[in-house]
């Protein structure tokens, strides 16, 4: 208790207590005017003290004493009082803050819970993402050996458009030509038809050769036949001649028959009857018509039927 009672004497207090303060949040009723205040324990365990004991005469302590040290308590008990009313502010202050604390905490908690699951939403995403890109990654892939493959046909195409290009140029030219050579067509089909025209006249001088030939091989066959005969006679007739002569001479020198000279005479005269070609000359050359080409005649000799050998040869064909 002497530690309690250090410091200045105490100022005495008037008045209800707790004047000029703030009642303690849980003060007791009897702090309010309500009835009389109990007395503390404190102050019960003071005055059960030793000093409080009647002397060795019995006679009490003074009242002075008794009061400031009652007012010293009631100090004490202000003091106690202000100190509990500010634990008790402080702690209904924590516990409004802990309430606030904890209610912020459960925000925290709730948007730490939307936050994990928009996270896991966003992941979610990223994945569905990267898998799509992935697959346009791959398709791209394909795409891009497509385009490749492209480009290759491009180039052949090309190639094959250069050379199309030629020849159509040359198709070009080979319209143009033609278009000429088809604005010559009505030239060139009046020459067709004067070829055609000759061609016909052609056909008919050949065909008018070929009846001649016929004709004068007929001739030609009857000559040869004639030939014949008059080369046998002929033979005869140098055989008698040589016989002639042969007597002639045997006859010494006589006088020349007449007979045998006249012989001689008309066998050595070229204007006899038999050595001439006694046919007109128009059984040797072949008439053709007029404005016909003329083409070479039938045989190697188209000439008169005097030879033998050459009348022969052409009789055989």
């Amino acid at each position: 208790m002497s530690g309690r009672n250090r410091g200045p004497p105490p100022i005495p207090m008037k008045g209800p207590p707790h004047a000029g303060l703030l009642p303690p949040v849980h003060e007791h009723p009897y702090a309010r005017g309500l009835g009389p205040m109990p007395p503390h324990p404190a102050l019960l365990d003071e005055i059960r003290e030793p000093q409080f004991v009647l002397g060795p005469r019995g006679f009490p302590p003074h009242p002075a004493i008794i009061e400031e040290r009652l007012g010293v308590q009631l100090q004490e008990i202000q003091a106690l009082l202000a100190d509990n009313q500010r634990l008790a502010a402080t702690h209904v202050a924590l516990k409004q803050e802990l309430e606030a604390a904890q209610h912020e905490l459960k925000q925290m908690s709730h948007y730490a819970d939307s936050l994990r699951a928009e996270k896991d939403v966003q992941m979610r995403e990223m994945y569905e993402k990267s898998v799509r890109l992935e697959a346009d990654l791959r398709e791209l892939e394909a795409m891009r050996a497509e385009l490749v493959k492209v480009n290759g046909d491009i180039k052949q195409l090309s190639a094959v458009k250069q050379d199309l290009t030629g020849q159509v140029q040359v198709m070009g030219q080979d319209l143009t030509r033609l278009t000429g050579e088809l604005q010559r067509a009505p030239v060139l089909k009046t020459e067709i038809e004067n070829l055609k025209q000759e061609l016909q006249r052609a056909r008919a001088a050949i065909e008018y050769e070929k009846k001649g030939y016929a004709e004068n091989y007929e001739h030609g066959q009857v000559m040869e036949k004639k030939l014949i005969s008059m080369a046998r006679e002929l033979e005869k007739l140098r055989a008698e001649v040589a016989n002639a002569e042969k007597r002639t001479r045997a006859g010494g020198g006589t006088g020349a028959n007449p007979a045998v000279s006249g012989y001689n005479a008309n066998y050595g005269n070229p204007e006899a009857g038999y050595t001439g070609n006694t046919y007109h000359v128009n059984y040797g050359m072949n008439p053709v018509q007029g404005g016909v080409d003329v083409y070479r005649q039938y045989g190697p000799a188209s000439g008169s039927w005097g030879a033998y050998d050459m009348q022969r040869a052409q009789g055989h064909r």
